[in-house]
């Protein structure tokens, strides 16, 4: 084992998070800005990377060719680690940043490795390394959005992604097809053969309130659906909400106009 070996439980329904519990000199490695709360006794670092044992090898040059990959995901180019440098077991919560569930994965039962969505990652025992994985044809990766540029979880140890809504695990058999919508798509084994395809018909495209692209999945493998990403949640809500001629918000009698005066807004 290369990775720290560490104890989890997970909390809540459908707001939930996961509580990591740490022995002595035990580190788990989070996205910045997920922490919830943690025990006396955990020390916290920001580093470059992910803090694995093949980044720290690779000296500084590794560690910022790792974080400047983090960047073509949209992710920080920081990350935080989570150390019990105490005597005793000691615990820190992460919270999922949407409503929808967290996904505990142990990565050697996946045959070392997960390919992601880009903003799935939120936390891992500390070895575990994060990285990007690119859709093998370029130009259709450029214009298929969520679905082009990935992550990649490899090692031997716990790793938690977050996903929105409700999650679906399927089992492909060797040769059997999937047709996902790429902001759907959460996570996937290595052994998945996956390409990002445009929808055939353009007016399929411009009238039928899809997507231009989608991900087509081929077993075997498994793979891991959301039912509601967090970008189609966001433009539902931007739309529902009334605007004025300026641009912004009206405000009366909708939602937000609501929540903006409970907050003291004017």
């Amino acid at each position: 084992m290369n990775n720290h070996e560490i104890d989890y439980k997970l909390y809540g329904d459908d707001m939930q998070f996961v509580e990591i519990e740490l022995d002595p000199q035990e580190t788990v490695v989070a996205e910045a800005g997920s922490l919830m709360m943690m025990e006396d006794g955990i020390t916290m670092e920001t580093i470059f990377g992910d803090g694995s044992s093949s980044s720290n090898a690779s000296g500084l040059m590794g560690k910022l060719m790792g974080a400047g990959k983090r960047m073509l995901t949209g992710e920080s180019l920081f990350m935080t680690t989570f150390t019990n440098v105490g005597s005793g077991k000691k615990h820190v919560s992460f919270a999922s940043p949407y409503p929808g569930k967290i996904i505990p994965m142990d990565l050697s039962q996946y045959k070392g490795k997960i390919i992601c969505q880009k903003d799935a990652f939120l936390a891992a025992a500390k070895g575990v390394s994060v990285g990007i994985e690119f859709q093998r044809k370029l130009g259709a990766g450029f214009f298929g959005g969520e679905g082009f540029i990935m992550q990649k979880l490899e090692g031997d140890g716990l790793a938690f992604v977050h996903a929105g809504g409700t999650i679906y695990r399927k089992s492909l058999q060797n040769g059997e097809v999937l047709k996902v919508d790429t902001g759907c798509l959460v996570a996937m084994t290595s052994d998945v053969d996956y390409n990002i395809e445009m929808v055939p018909g353009v007016k399929t495209a411009l009238f039928g309130g899809e997507g231009l692209f989608f991900a087509t999945l081929r077993g075997p493998g498994t793979v891991w659906v959301q039912s509601l990403p967090f970008s189609r949640l966001a433009s539902r809500v931007f739309a529902a909400a009334p605007q004025t001629p300026g641009g912004g918000s009206k405000g009366e009698g909708s939602i937000t106009g609501g929540l903006f005066n409970l907050l003291g807004g004017k």
